[in-house]
């Protein structure tokens, strides 16, 4: 008696399960890129977020990758998932500081962690709920969504002797540390990915910066400019991000819910893996086709941190929720210190 009851419940139970999910609405989003699908971990997590969340939610979400331009310019996105007009998008959020310069610390912080201590602040130090915090107030849904390793500091024609050599010049500089150059005199240009090599080309622009070396050789530079700049002090690590429309986000369920925030926390881990495990070849590669690689003088990196200290300091006197995210970061940086110095090999 005490089997059959049992079996009884079980099936309940499944019946149930499957009753539940059977008459669960689907979830259809339109995804927006601001990176092309075919650039390596830029684009690429992107699609293997829309494979993973249509893998988990067995066909309850259906979430479709578009390329850059199909639904709306790439640096228009932010605006398009906040009217609805798209229904989401893979970005990083530090394109759109200029519309919420807070945002930009959830992106890259120059001089600032990698990725396994960024994901320590994120997940479990808060910076995740003041992120989306942010975004609420815009109409979107934000999930810390993807990482990448340390990007390079950026491509030359001609070797510089210092880093104010770059005083006067056009460069492609993104987020944060491009208010750094600036305060040095740089005149930096936003660009998305696809409009670089052409500017660089033209001479539009006199130097760039993008990424790191799997992913700046995919974009060609070496063919324009040979000189090769370490360490990306202004992008240790790098995060990427799925935004929803929040209507969209508040009429999903618990459950699809759930899957979408797992699938990013999974393609976190797999961006960081990734990321290490390509550079030593496509470093190899790049010096093979004549790049030179170049490090930063100690007296360089700290001009840079300097310029970046006050710069900071001063767009939290500017802005609250800047101020809010960065004594956040500030105070955990602070107390890992203390692991990290015992914890790490130096």
């Amino acid at each position: 008696m005490k089997k059959l009851i049992k079996s009884a419940i079980l099936a309940t139970a499944v019946t149930g399960l499957a009753m539940s999910s059977a008459s669960a609405e689907k979830v259809r989003l339109k995804m927006g890129a601001t990176f092309p699908s075919s650039l390596t971990q830029l684009g690429t997590l992107g699609k293997k977020l829309e494979e993973n969340v249509n893998r988990i939610s067995g066909g309850d979400i259906q979430l479709k990758y578009f390329e850059p331009g199909a639904l709306v310019p790439a640096l228009e996105l932010f605006d398009a998932v906040k009217s609805g007009a798209v229904d989401a998008g893979w970005s990083t959020s530090g394109y759109w500081q200029g519309k919420e310069p807070a945002l930009a610390l959830f992106s890259a912080v120059p001089f600032g962690p990698a990725a396994g201590e960024y994901a320590a602040w994120l997940y479990y130090g808060g910076g995740q709920d003041m992120y989306q915090k942010i975004y609420a107030k815009n109409g979107i849904h934000a999930l810390i969504c993807g990482v990448i390793a340390p990007e390079a500091s950026g491509w030359f024609r001609e070797p510089l002797k210092s880093v104010t050599d770059l005083k006067g010049k056009k460069m492609r500089f993104f987020g944060l540390g491009a208010k750094v150059m600036q305060k040095l005199g740089v005149d930096t240009q936003l660009l998305a990915a696809a409009d670089i090599y052409p500017a660089l080309e033209r001479g539009t622009i006199d130097a760039t910066e993008f990424s790191m070396p799997a992913i700046d050789l995919n974009l060609g530079f070496y063919q324009i400019a040979k000189n090769y700049y370490f360490p990306g002090w202004h992008q240790q690590s790098t995060t990427f991000e799925l935004i929803i429309n929040k209507a969209k986000w508040d009429a999903m369920n618990d459950t699809q819910k759930a899957q979408l925030e797992i699938a990013c926390q999974a393609n976190y881990a797999i961006g960081m893996a990734e990321g290490e495990a390509i550079q030593g070849k496509a470093l190899a590669e790049l010096r093979s086709k004549g790049v030179k690689t170049h490090t930063w003088s100690k007296e360089d990196l700290a001009l840079l941190e300097k310029t970046w200290n006050e710069l900071a300091e001063e767009q939290a006197a500017a802005n609250a929720d800047f101020k809010e995210a960065w004594e956040s970061l500030k105070a955990f940086r602070a107390e890992y210190a203390g692991w990290k110095e015992l914890g790490y090999l130096k």
